[in-house]
């Protein structure tokens, strides 16, 4: 397989596996490669004969699915940049995305589509749905007969393996524009090229086998890069058989899908894994009887590799590893499962660089690490001295972006003048290059399933709300918190006494929760007597709260 063009190694691909399965919803339809070619072929003929150039803008909103797919691979294969949109932003957000990017067109999932205006976004040429390419929204009554006209395979024509063919980028060319928020002077839309794609993708081949035939399970957004490059892209390009979970996917839902399909490999968040801790394995460990046998050597081992094959089964049985990325796992976790031997591994990256800085297999692994940094990646940690003192974690090579869209003063305090990405993170290294994350020096909180939450934002819609003078929100327990320092002048000139007070504040929680994607809605807000402590320059040392 040729491995130097990033979408010449899909069209290869599809060639090769043409009648194998490519996606499946799970517990759904599959599509095999030659129907998803098909299917890139009919949306090609409409781009084509509607005028949208290579370059070109086309947004992608709703849950992880076989369309959603299929869409992604047209966009891209048709020399496009593919505006992913997480499903959980809020209509204003979308909206504002939209606009900001110059989508020129969208692929919706109903359900959403029916929550916006389109008449907010005049730049649309159409909308079609992710359940069936139906049209949805256009722009003249011209565009939705041509789209109609376009997806008749009788206008379209027949692909077929012989005669299936996509459009490559150059290796700096935009492919992805991600946004990491979606509100009105937060938006960072990370400007992806396809050499970062291409980076991560053929890293992901030589260091985490997959081959043609292989399943796998996605339920990470592909919205966010992680999922995106990890659940789909990578094993696409070997013709693997990927299967969709469209439903909101709890962690019940995904072990049923893991036991059902039997992926190869596994990604997942720290959230899944530390449930199926807490709710499965703990609670057996803490019975007193077991609790005794885990101090006799011999019966200690016996009960340790019990567990083990139990999780594994949890997992479908199947795979040679799990891998966890996009927030820290916690560390009683993390020693349990040294101890049993389980197959997992921590990597590290951000949406800034595609995603990967830094992976090892699980073989190979060091405890308390984020994965050894990625061979065709540089690091730097920012301090005297990188084995033993903390620093700013620098990061420069083929994975990373080429900026911020429309957002000069971001990417230039983000990416300095030689080319050094400051990622945020604190850290060290050791001789091996394995990275050891010690904090973030950035405000950045991470999701449920790694999505980036900006408290700031968030805090700026809070702030509007009745009584609320000052606030800082944080993230306890996988949960976030808001704490507010209530205005003391209103307070007293109303004479509102402290138990209205905080009906007060649980009405502006349910308010501002309206406002807010749901894996960044607030569990709570405390009250603080007194006003939050702040530097000289009058910001509010978080760290204090945090």
């Amino acid at each position: 397989m040729k491995r130097d063009k990033l979408i010449e190694m899909y069209a290869q691909c599809f060639r090769e596996n043409w009648s194998k399965p490519a996606f499946s919803d799970f517990q759904g339809a599959t599509t095999t490669y030659g129907e998803g070619a098909q299917m890139i072929r009919q949306i090609h003929c409409y781009f084509r004969e509607s005028g949208i150039l290579k370059g070109d803008k086309v947004a992608i909103l709703g849950r992880n699915s076989s369309n959603w797919a299929i869409s992604f691979l047209a966009v891209s294969g048709y020399g496009g940049v593919t505006v992913p949109i997480l499903p959980d932003f809020n209509p204003d957000d979308i909206e504002h995305i939209l606009e900001h990017s110059e989508s020129c067109f969208l692929f919706a999932a109903d359900n959403l589509f029916d929550k916006l205006d389109p008449q907010k976004v005049p730049g649309l040429k159409g909308v079609v749905s992710l359940t069936d390419f139906s049209p949805l929204s256009f722009s003249t009554g011209e565009e939705k007969a041509l789209w109609t006209k376009c997806f008749d395979p009788n206008h379209a024509g027949i692909s077929a393996a012989d005669n299936f063919e996509l459009t490559d980028y150059e290796g700096d060319d935009l492919s992805i524009l991600s946004y990491t928020s979606g509100t009105s002077g937060f938006s960072k839309g990370v400007m992806i090229p396809a050499r970062s794609l291409l980076s991560n993708i053929v890293y992901a081949q030589d260091h985490m086998p997959l081959k043609s035939g292989d399943k796998i399970v996605s339920f990470l957004p592909m919205a966010h890069v992680f999922g995106l490059l990890f659940e789909f892209l990578f094993p696409v390009s070997v013709g693997c058989h990927v299967t969709f979970l469209s439903k909101a996917p709890t962690p019940q839902l995904i072990i049923k899908a893991f036991q059902e399909v039997k992926p190869r490999l596994i990604l997942s968040v720290p959230l899944v894994i530390e449930k199926i801790y807490k709710k499965r394995i703990l609670p057996a460990l803490e019975k007193p009887v077991v609790k005794f046998l885990l101090k006799v050597p011999g019966i200690q081992l016996l009960l340790f590799k019990k567990v083990r094959a139990s999780l594994v089964e949890t997992f479908g049985g199947n795979f040679h590893e799990i891998v966890i990325g996009g927030a820290p796992l916690n560390p009683e976790v993390e020693a349990f499962f040294r101890k049993i031997k389980f197959p997992f591994t921590i990597g590290y990256g951000m949406t800034e660089c595609g995603p990967l800085i830094s992976y090892e297999p699980w073989t190979g692994f060091k405890s308390s690490a984020a994965g050894r940094l990625v061979d065709r990646m540089e690091v730097r940690i920012d301090s005297k001295d990188p084995f033993h003192e903390v620093g700013e974690i620098l990061v420069k090579g083929t994975n990373v972006m080429l900026g911020y869209y429309k957002n000069d003063k971001a990417t230039s305090d983000t990416i300095d003048g030689e080319g050094w990405l400051h990622t945020g993170d604190l850290g060290i290294i050791d001789k091996e290059q394995f990275i050891y994350i010690r904090g973030r020096s950035k405000n950045m909180l991470l999701g449920p399933s790694g999505q980036n939450i900006y408290p700031e934002e968030m805090e700026a819609k809070l702030s509007n709300y009745p009584f609320v003078l000052e606030c800082v929100i944080t993230e306890r327990d996988h949960k976030m918190v808001a704490f507010v320092y209530a205005d003391p002048e209103r307070v007293e000139a109303e004479n509102v006494s402290e138990n209205h007070l905080k009906e007060i504040m649980t009405e502006n929680c349910k308010q501002v929760n309206r406002e807010l994607p749901k894996y960044a809605q607030l569990s709570s807000i405390v009250l603080v007597e007194k006003e939050f402590e702040k530097t000289p320059k009058r910001n509010i040392k978080r760290y204090l709260y945090t």
